[in-house]
């Protein structure tokens, strides 16, 4: 889980590791603390990520729930810190009416605790991180409808961090797009009707926090542990081997924000080559050959394809004589065909993987498919389903990144209006055939 406020429990994925509480590491904090001044009282943990931990706090100055994310406390992290602030204010300075789903800073300070001074940020608490929403779904694919929902959202807010601001995101993934509510209405504290902690409980000795942190980390070890166990029992014919049935997304609010921009950039100051998360990474990054905001739009395809299909659509790994770039490379070529040559031959890495033909140099035999056949014999798809999704994906795929649409541009795509156009044309039909049934009705009347 990332170190955005999302509500996921952090029970389900693994911790953060008690070694993590120490100098320069993460600020231990109990039920009840109150930061900035009295103003944020911690109410429950929502998640962590590499450089931070992510609480729901009560914010007593507005009345109002908030998502608290407290940075570690060495240099570098304060550091980061110190971007991240400065990215998300600019965010909320050009979006004042907070409409543009991009999530929204609320108020930053400095905490000082045992392990030292830690950067402070408030955000506005959001709902379940579009990963908890597949796995909530089992894994199947959304309905297109939903999924069209969803890239609309995420599509205004590509668009305001491209057009207006000039930022890449540079780490778009399902864990970096959250819901505005919550899935389960108990995990929402507004919904819920859960009424703010406003003190510390009792009984709670000093030091006592770190203890219950390590009882409740080996604990859910235990329990992972059972879990796995009995997975693997399942697996062999034992009990519980039946299909799981779909879960209904009715009543699901899946309107969404952009999260998490503790790696974005500006266009123009750029300070990291290796950028994305494996699986959402795009080929000019593979290759070194320079990237922009049409990286953010390969990784918002692949986001796409996931929500529609339940599965993510490159999983490299690295085998006996090629690494996990060379693989994922293969894989792109595979169902996209083959990468041009200039654009192969045009990175700062391209002699690593491809020959001065642009063909790979340990990976020879590739087996070419389309898109729009994975989706019809993989995942069942319609043809017609299969066709008009795959129109909308493979511009955002294309190895050119200067081919790519923008998002301004993919926001424009008929496929993300065909529920639109199919409502009306079922308007028409039925329009239509009260005629018909009308003249039929006349012309019973006159043949009497």
């Amino acid at each position: 889980m990332s170190g955005s406020p999302s509500s996921s429990s952090a029970s389900e994925d693994e911790d953060e590791g008690i070694d993590s509480y120490r100098k320069g590491g993460y600020h231990a904090v109990r039920i009840g603390d109150s930061f900035s001044g009295g103003r944020y009282i911690a109410q429950r943990k929502l998640g962590w990520g590499e450089f931070s931990t992510v609480w729901l706090a009560y914010d007593t100055r507005s009345s109002e729930f908030v998502a608290l994310k407290i940075q570690k406390s060495a240099p570098q992290f304060a550091q980061a810190a110190l971007h991240e602030i400065e990215v998300l204010s600019a965010i909320a300075d050009g979006d004042p009416s907070n409409s543009k789903y991009v999530v929204r800073l609320i108020d930053h300070f400095k905490h000082t605790g045992p392990n030292g001074q830690h950067s402070c940020m408030v955000l506005e608490f959001l709902g379940d991180s579009l990963l908890r929403l597949v796995k909530y779904n089992r894994y199947k694919g959304l309905e297109l409808d939903k999924v069209r929902d969803i890239c609309k959202c995420i599509l205004i807010g590509l668009d305001y961090l491209h057009r207006e601001l000039g930022i890449i995101h540079t780490d778009l993934k399902l864990e970096n797009v959250l819901l505005l509510s919550t899935i389960n209405a108990t995990q929402d504290p507004i919904r819920s009707g859960t009424p703010p902690i406003l003190e510390r409980p009792e009984g709670i000795p000093n030091g006592g926090a770190t203890m219950n942190i390590i009882e409740k980390k080996l604990k859910q070890r235990a329990r992972r542990a059972a879990a796995r166990i009995s997975g693997r029992r399942a697996s062999m014919g034992g009990v519980g081997g039946g299909a799981k049935t779909n879960r209904s997304l009715d009543g699901i609010d899946l309107k969404c924000k952009v999260v998490d921009f503790g790696s974005a950039c500006w266009a123009d100051k750029q300070f990291a080559q290796e950028i994305q998360t494996r699986q959402y990474r795009s080929p000019e990054v593979i290759l070194q050959s320079g990237y922009s905001f049409s990286a953010d739009m390969w990784s918002f395809a692949c986001i796409a394809f996931e929500l529609a299909t339940g599965e993510m659509m490159f999983t490299p790994k690295g085998g006996q004589g090629f690494s996990e770039d060379e693989d994922h490379l293969a894989m792109m070529m595979e169902l996209l065909g083959k990468i041009p040559r200039k654009i192969a031959n045009g990175g700062a890495r391209s002699k690593d993987y491809f020959d001065r033909y642009g063909d790979l140099k340990r990976i020879r035999r590739l087996k070419y498919g389309s898109l729009e056949k994975l989706l019809i014999d993989k995942f069942r798809f319609s043809e017609t389903d299969a066709l008009e999704f795959a129109k909308f994906l493979c511009p955002l795929l294309d190895f050119e990144p200067e081919n790519r649409p923008t998002a301004q541009q993919c926001s424009q795509h008929p496929w993300l209006n065909i529920t639109s156009q199919n409502q009306t044309e079922v308007k028409s039909e039925s329009g239509l055939e009260k005629v018909n049934v009308g003249m039929r009705n006349l012309q019973m009347k006159a043949g009497k």
